[in-house]
């Protein structure tokens, strides 16, 4: 596909990177970057978490909670 020069001068693709992300869930369809992608998937995750809490310690709490109940 070929993606006019404003359109990836205001993604801020630089040359030779040819991979977009298409949300075509969305209206009108979004384009970005993975590396745009990436920064508002970790903007979204912060918003439910603090920088010093770790959800993998937390889900392996959860996973020995229920072994727990389970073996009672």
């Amino acid at each position: 596909m070929l993606i006019p020069a404003a359109v990836r001068r205001r993604l801020g693709l630089k040359e030779g990177e040819s991979e977009v992300l298409l949300d075509i869930d969305e209206s009108p369809v979004r384009v970005t970057t993975r590396a745009q992608a990436l920064v508002r998937l970790q903007e979204a995750a912060a918003r439910y978490g603090s920088p010093d809490r770790l959800w993998s310690e937390e889900l392996i709490e959860e996973r020995r909670e229920e072994a727990r109940r389970e073996s009672a």
